[in-house]
């Protein structure tokens, strides 16, 4: 088989490639990528393509499915950049398969893509028109419509959408860092018993998974022949308490409205990157009832919510990484960089 990934590069994707090429039923894959990597990878031709303006057909000619995961969480303070690239940039992608007569796409759609519904188990027939004031949210709302589309158009070709929760991984956690805490957040505050408190949001309540069993159930989605959406996600549901044991600290719960404030001063004042509509889409997220991709993909995570959630912040306050450009390591050069180039303002 032959395997196409967009987004080869990310969190997920690092660690997708690392369970393609061990399948003895994969032959080649194709590695797609904004910045291709100097690294070299097992069964891995490296292509750098943006999905917003790049040919996609030639490199997914021949390809037996398609796996995309390509997403730019940046620059949140110009929407139009990352909605060419994420909502148009993806109906790019899906066309260059079809077009490239690809048999199966598997589509990385998110909790986020849910419509509201705090405190609520839901399985995938909830609704997904997400929070459309926050650009996450919307944007994966569009793209699933986009699916809906492409699955009528296209019948013969085999989709997949997994919705998973926050996905997380040592190797990752700088990256994540840069993505939403920005460069002016020290790494000593993931460090276990570092600070006195922690303020946190009233009813912060979210779920992850790691990026290691997530990637499981984007290999399983591939080579199994399920169709249609999969909730993807570990438990326990992550709360003020066992964020509290995580740190090592006390959680003190803070009115929502006055973190909300605090959070749009910041954002508005270029001092993180995260924006404020992504709290409120936060905030109503449902809890993921995961019932059919254990009874329709066999996935099961060999690794808690806890102890993902665990390596993120282990992996937040050693400044981890991995040699790819999305994960580089953390470094005082690149903590400049990130000031210099505006936060929340560049790609």
């Amino acid at each position: 088989m032959r395997i196409a990934v967009t987004g080869a590069t990310g969190n997920v994707g690092t660690s997708l490639l690392a369970r393609l090429a061990a399948d003895d039923r994969v032959d080649q894959i194709v590695g797609l990528a904004r910045r291709p990597p100097e690294m070299a990878v097992p069964k891995v031709r490296w292509v750098g393509a943006d999905t917003a303006d790049d040919d996609l057909r030639s490199p997914l000619e021949g390809a037996d499915a398609l796996v995309h995961l390509a997403w730019l969480f940046q620059p949140t303070h110009r929407p139009v950049v990352t909605w060419r690239a994420n909502a148009l940039g993806s109906e790019r992608v899906f066309d260059a398969a079809a077009s490239a007569g690809v048999g199966a796409v598997v589509h990385a759609s998110s909790v986020g893509a849910y419509s509201p519904a705090p405190g609520r188990t839901v399985d995938e027939s909830w609704p997904t028109h997400s929070l459309p004031t926050a650009a996450y949210g919307r944007e994966k709302a569009y793209v699933e419509r986009i699916l809906d589309v492409f699955e009528r158009r296209h019948p013969e070709i085999r989709v997949v959408r997994l919705r998973p929760g926050f996905i997380f991984q040592r190797p990752a956690a700088t990256a994540q860092r840069r993505l939403f805490l920005g460069p002016l957040v020290p790494n000593l505050v993931a460090r276990r018993g570092r600070l006195p408190f922690v303020p946190l949001p009233a009813g912060l309540r979210f779920q992850a998974v790691h990026a290691d069993d997530a990637a499981a159930a984007f290999h399983l989605a591939v080579m199994t022949g399920a169709s249609g959406p999969f909730n993807i996600a570990a438990a326990p549901v992550i709360d003020h308490e066992v964020l509290a044991d995580l740190l090592g600290t006390r959680v003190v719960s803070v009115p929502r409205a006055l973190v909300r404030a605090g959070l749009a001063a910041a954002w508005h004042g270029h001092l993180v990157p995260t924006e404020p509509a992504l709290l409120d889409l936060v905030l109503g997220l449902p809890v993921l009832d995961t019932t059919r991709a254990t009874r329709e993909l066999g996935w099961s995570p060999d690794t808690s919510a806890t102890d993902a959630v665990r390596e993120l912040l282990d992996g937040m306050a050693a400044g981890a990484g991995r040699p790819t450009p999305p994960l580089a390591a953390d470094s005082a050069a690149g903590r400049a960089g990130e000031l210099a180039s505006g936060v929340g303002e560049r790609p």
